[in-house]
């Protein structure tokens, strides 16, 4: 089995594991090789540090930690972050933006559905832009870091933290992959990934993508390629400067799915797009840079300092089914759906710079491992929405006025494109300065107590240019953090933990004053166990997550809101990976997550009531993912095979109403096979059985249907 070299100067905030883990949108108004019998290197790991980790073993973080290696996102054919994130129970989807971008809850919260949802890359924020659904292409790893966390990463979802750790240049080494690939409904993608040493301290590693061809859905083409370069300069035995780039480009049709009438999914076909093909595709760029200097003082001090800076722009126009009942002919004749023009232009650049210390010192008896850091976060978001909508039916409009598509028998393009009007011309910017401290004190052999706190200053600004008014708000938060560890057996450690955090709420009330933002407390307490030697390492956790000024309408000033809501998440999960015996690898994760509203308060976007005890949208109690694969050998070549399977349980389609989605049981095969040396055939297909299926939902006209039956060949080369 592999494991790991304990070199602290080079292990310090990376995970440790000998396996790795293999698992709302816009409102109303708007290296991975062949593991094959040689089990028992030892690899020493040569990398960065991470961000917000310090030098521990995961037993040792009182905290539920998952990974995702770019090595199961390889086996999955899995080219979007979205798809990765299903292989973990505790995360779910949301609604991404008619498939603009990211959007996922942890243990049961999600955010701001007018956002997309943050995440972290190498330890930065780098989630929260417009630039369409992030590519797998770059990716080493995705942890999913889940709990009160909030001390250290700070200003965030209580429920934890996605950070993708991306594919840097690897100094001294020259290697490289590329790969072609063919896939359903004439789907083409080439990808390349070419580490090259220059010189003895300086390495380049270049990789890219491009992809082209139709979906499933009618009239729904993409294209997307990307360019994520990496340079990595090594300044004496000590220090490391790593400069990483990005720019990327997704073209598509803005999709927000089918219609669903009295609870029948199959009013329409899965494929039928029911905007309008004339609006053309929707664009989202970006460009980022990220720069990070890596410096150890000794072999218990280091120090970590970066920046970067990212910038984004989506742009496009969509035709939406019209979503309140009074302006919905739909309703009426069963067939004539009535529908908005949109059009949108989000304008987003991000900057982040931080730095911190890690290191270790005894007191007495005490061993203490402490982190101290601060960070400065400036996002700004220019909204430039505008919006067509249907007269209420009252006003016996034409089909013209209601630009209305008959969802039985579309023609599309029938009318002229209505023409839009300004909704939302604005601009948010949010200033935040934090800083941070952790100790981890190890008082026993078998105990180790955790203790830490963030202060962060916020600083909130919208410029509304429709109603001229110009809105600021400072905050100020402490967060503070603690947990435990002990470790009972060798096998088996106990821990508990509990956190406080933040969240910015965007926009004002009906004075123009910033929302208050949301606060979140968190408690979990876990059970981390190692079997069969290390081969197979598993945590199930129980926890309670709680939020205060949640959005809801004010109940005074209609089409406006306040931060007046309360939720609750509450839920077990248990993840379990590693090597059975007989050379099966194994990934395990469920989550039962019961999450709800804990107010009576209406939905902020169409003033749905909401009572305590209502589910959360999109959010299913029981969610379990299960992946097998094997290595083998055909004669001398050698090859992978494997199969998964996941199950997600009904769950809410619409805030404050009734509308369920029907659960779902996807399963997937997935295998490859050595043709020539350092050439090999590989293929995946998912939804096996064709099963209907749905992502997500906003409402029951907005139902984003899962993909059908679908599979995927290609051939990788390495050198």
């Amino acid at each position: 089995m592999l494991r790991f070299a304990k070199d602290r100067r080079l292990l310090a905030g990376t995970l440790p594991f000998a396996m790795a883990l293999a698992p709302c949108g816009e409102a109303g108004a708007e290296e991975a090789g062949f593991e094959g019998e040689e089990r028992s290197e030892v690899i020493t790991v040569t990398g960065v540090r991470q961000a917000y980790r310090g030098n521990f073993a995961v037993s040792e973080i009182p905290q539920s930690i998952a990974e995702i290696d770019a090595e199961t996102l390889e086996q999955n054919g899995i080219q979007r972050l979205t798809d990765a994130l299903d292989l973990n129970a505790s995360v779910v989807r949301q609604n991404t933006l008619g498939g603009l971008w990211d959007s996922f809850a942890i243990r049961g919260f999600a955010g701001d559905e007018n956002m997309p949802s943050g995440y972290l890359v190498n330890g930065f924020n780098g989630g929260r832009g417009f630039g369409g659904q992030r590519d797998a292409a770059g990716i080493e790893r995705v942890e999913v870091l889940k709990g009160p966390a909030a001390a250290l990463v700070g200003r965030g979802e209580p429920g934890g933290t996605i950070n993708l750790v991306t594919k840097q240049a690897e100094i001294g080494r020259t290697f490289g992959s590329a790969a072609i690939q063919y896939g359903s409904w004439g789907r083409v993608r080439g990808e390349a990934d070419v580490n090259v040493a220059l010189t003895g301290g300086l390495t380049a590693r270049l990789i890219g993508y491009a992809e082209d061809g139709d979906t499933f859905r009618d009239h729904v083409h993409q294209m997307r390629w990307g360019f994520l370069p990496s340079i990595g300069l090594a300044i004496g035995p000590d220090t490391r400067l790593t400069y990483d780039f990005e720019k990327t480009r997704v073209e598509v049709p803005f999709d927000r799915g089918i219609v669903v009438l009295d609870g029948d999914f199959g009013t329409v076909p899965r494929s039928r797009f029911l905007g309008e093909p004339g609006d053309g595709d929707t664009v989202a760029r970006a460009q980022g840079h990220q720069l990070r200097l890596q410096h150890e003082f000794s072999d218990r001090w280091s120090l970590l300092v970066g920046g970067s800076i990212r910038d984004t722009l989506l742009t496009g126009s969509s035709s939406d089914a019209e979503t309140v009942a009074s302006r919905q002919a739909l309703y009426g004749d069963g067939r004539s759906l009535s529908r908005q023009r949109r059009s949108r232009r989000y304008d987003a650049e991000h900057k982040v710079v931080r730095a911190e210390l890690a290191g270790e010192f005894e007191t007495g008896a005490l061993r203490h491992r402490v982190l101290i850091g601060a960070d400065h976060d400036e996002f700004t978001y220019v909204n430039y929405f505008t919006r067509y909508r249907p007269p209420t039916l009252a006003s016996n409009p034409t089909e013209q006025q209601g630009n209305v598509i008959d969802i039985l028998d579309p023609v599309y393009g029938r009318f002229p494109l209505p023409t839009t009007s300004v909704i939302t011309d604005r601009t948010d910017r949010q200033r935040a300065t934090g800083a941070y401290v952790q100790d981890q004190v190890a008082v026993t052999e078998r105990l180790q107590v955790r203790i830490g706190g963030r202060y962060d200053r916020v600083t909130l600004e919208t410029d509304n240019r429709l109603s001229g008014v110009n809105s600021r708000r400072k905050h100020s938060r402490f967060s503070p953090q603690a947990g435990m560890v002990y470790r009972l057996s060798d096998p088996l450690t106990v821990y508990a933990a509990y956190g406080q955090g933040f969240r910015a709420n965007v926009g004002t009330d009906v004075n123009g004053v910033i929302f208050d933002p949301e606060t979140s407390e968190s408690i979990e307490a876990g059970l981390k166990l190692t079997l069969l030697g290390g081969a197979l390492n598993g945590t199930l956790a129980a926890f309670q997550l709680t939020k205060a000024n949640v959005l809801a309408t004010d109940p005074n000033s209609p089409g406006y809101s306040l931060a007046i809501g309360k939720a609750r998440s509450r839920g077990v999960e248990f993840d379990l990976n590693g090597r059975l015996p007989g050379g099966i690898d194994v990934l395990l994760s469920y989550a039962y997550v019961d999450a709800e509203a804990r107010s009576s308060m209406k939905d902020p976007n169409y003033q749905l009531q909401i009572s305590p005890g209502d589910p959360l949208i999109n959010i299913p109690r029981h969610n379990l993912n299960l992946q097998l694969s094997r290595a083998f050998a055909i004669g001398r070549r050698k090859a992978q095979i494997g199969a998964g399977m996941q199950h997600v349980g009904k769950r809410s389609g619409e805030t404050g109403t009734g509308f369920m989605l029907p659960s779902h049981t996807l399963f997937r095969l997935f295998g490859k096979v050595e043709v020539l040396e350092q050439l090999e055939l590989f293929g995946s297909v998912t939804n096996l059985f064709d099963e209907h299926w749905y992502a997500n939902s906003y409402s029951p006209l907005w139902v984003q249907p899962g993909t059908p039956r679908s599979g995927t060949v290609g051939l990788r080369a390495r050198f």
